[in-house]
């Protein structure tokens, strides 16, 4: 990997390691755990529908919720394959 990860993808990266292996930096991890965040995206958050920010502030909220797990797994998926 030759770029640094966002804080927030590192800490995601850094937690799933120390729970699973103990080591630090164990790469082999990133595809898993992008896996994991988009699942948990879809499930926790389901897909919103386009008109979804003029339902409630909470469901903007959600939304905002799911882009981030999103980008953070994008992020990870594109570390993997560097």
């Amino acid at each position: 990997m030759t770029e640094p990860l966002s804080p927030a993808a590192q800490q995601v990266f850094w937690e799933f390691n120390r729970a699973a292996s103990g080591k630090p930096d164990d790469w082999h991890y990133l595809p898993a755990i992008a896996a994991a965040l988009q699942a948990a995206a879809d499930h926790v958050v389901s897909e919103p529908p386009k008109n979804w920010d003029l339902i409630s502030p909470a469901a903007a909220r959600e939304r905002e919720i799911r882009k981030n797990l999103l980008a953070i797994a994008a992020e990870l998926e594109g570390a993997a394959s560097r």
